[in-house]
């Protein structure tokens, strides 16, 4: 390939590599740690670099996500001002996001080993366990 088309060949940034996957077990996350309506959770999202999100694709996916029961919502009119819905985290959102968590210890792993081998620096998981048994 030569070098002027190497870069049109791969015109995708880094956020462009996030899959539309990745909202809900993010949105999990920090459901896990609070309990909050839509507008916080969007503006919480650029702290996973998803800061240009979609709010219709963002309030179709929580909605969705109540649906499947990882999610449920009720609506708060404590405050003055229109009534928010707030979004908590489920039992079947904590299993939900215990399976990513558990299949992205995994995939990191097999990251780890391949720019081990990329970088040429130490050896792999495999090896290391093979020398210590």
């Amino acid at each position: 390939m030569a070098e002027g088309n190497r870069d049109n060949a791969f015109p995708h940034t880094a956020t462009d590599a996030w899959s539309k996957n990745w909202l809900v077990p993010v949105l999990l996350l920090m459901l896990r740690e609070w309990s909050s309506y839509g507008y916080e959770l969007m503006e919480k999202m650029t702290a996973f670099g998803l800061a240009a999100m979609n709010p219709g694709t963002f309030y179709r996916t929580l909605r969705q996500m109540e649906k499947d029961g990882m999610v449920s919502s009720c609506w708060d009119t404590s405050e003055n001002g229109p009534a928010r819905r707030i979004y908590s985290i489920t039992e079947a959102g904590e299993a939900y996001l215990k399976y990513w968590a558990d299949s992205l210890d995994h995939y990191q792993k097999m990251m780890n080993t391949f720019f081990q081998m990329y970088t040429g620096t130490g050896r792999s998981e495999q090896e290391e366990e093979k020398q210590q048994s």
